[in-house]
């Protein structure tokens, strides 16, 4: 037997991972040489048509978010999820054994997109997201927070602490207090969230550019809805105004629902998220037309066209 090492998985490179992996898939009967995927936060590798997916210690609180949620969305969106084979702990690590999903990622397909391709995309995209936040499962009891008004509470009370330590420009610092207090933000329902619904965690397949699948849910949370469109305006459309639109009105909102209060609103999430990153944002995402967080709003959730 190859045990997991103790030390903090970090420290080590996927290809030093394998020989416990190996180990990990006999002892589960699955044959095949594990192939490392250089992408993701956790080590996760191919074997045939599955995929194996590791949960070091210090992430093994996040076991049950995945497993949950992939048990619980398997065959009840309108675009595929992968299904539960195998789920437990080993070693001290949790792992997940799922199928894998075919195509390639829609990061790898979108320079591939035409403009009408694009725009036949995003209505799939938004009725998935709507379906995925109307799900109402008692298994869903899992997801955190317990409380979505103390996060946000939390989340806006160590704002600048957070951006200050990406290293973002005192400039769009100092405007954070100010555009937060003036945003409502209500007391919407809280619904089951991916959280980091993205071109990363997306599959299509090549030519038809069908949507064959959404995976890698352990960040998933129980929150306001429009807490999703921080992802999907920053990691999807990017920008991209007609696309956004249309994902949106397929989605369930109304024309008369877009506009800048609902942009600021995203604006503001994306200021409060757990994994928020202005400074690279700026970086790789449109430029405002003014060095102002309401043009930034605008600029990246705006959807007039």
């Amino acid at each position: 037997m190859t045990p997991f090492p103790p030390t903090a998985f970090d420290r080590l490179t996927r290809a030093e991972l394998l020989p416990p992996v190996r180990t990990l898939l006999a002892s589960l009967g699955v044959r095949g040489e594990p192939e490392p995927f250089a992408d993701g936060s956790l080590p996760v590798y191919a074997v045939g048509d599955l995929v194996l997916k590791l949960f070091p210690p210090v992430h093994l609180g996040e076991l049950r978010t995945e497993r949950t949620m992939l048990e619980v969305l398997h065959g009840r969106l309108p675009i595929p999820t992968p299904r539960v084979v195998q789920a437990g702990e080993y070693d001290g690590w949790g792992y997940v054994l799922m199928e894998r999903l075919p195509g390639v990622t829609l990061k790898e397909a979108w320079p591939h997109l035409s403009t009408e391709d694009k725009a036949a995309l995003a209505p799939r995209l938004g009725e998935a997201l709507a379906a995925l936040h109307g799900l109402d499962d008692p298994a869903l009891a899992v997801l955190g927070p317990c409380d979505w008004r103390a996060f946000l509470t939390g989340q806006r009370d160590q704002a600048v602490d957070h951006h200050a330590a990406t290293k973002l420009d005192s400039h769009w610092l100092a405007q954070i207090p100010a555009f937060l207090d003036t945003v409502d933000l209500g007391e919407p329902a809280t619904v089951p969230l991916h959280t980091e619904f993205m071109r990363d965690h997306l599959m299509v397949m090549p030519g038809s550019w069908e949507v064959t699948g959404l995976f890698d849910f352990e960040p998933a949370m129980r929150g306001a809805a429009e807490y999703e469109f921080v992802a999907v305006g920053l990691f999807v459309s990017g920008g991209d105004a007609d696309f956004l639109r249309r994902l949106l009105l397929a989605y369930g909102y109304r024309p008369a629902d877009l506009g800048e209060d609902f942009a600021r609103r995203c604006l503001a999430y994306a200021l409060l998220h757990v994994y928020s990153n202005f400074r690279w944002y700026l970086d790789v995402l449109p430029a405002p037309p003014e060095p102002t967080l309401d043009a930034l709003a605008t600029t990246w959730w705006g959807t007039a066209g």
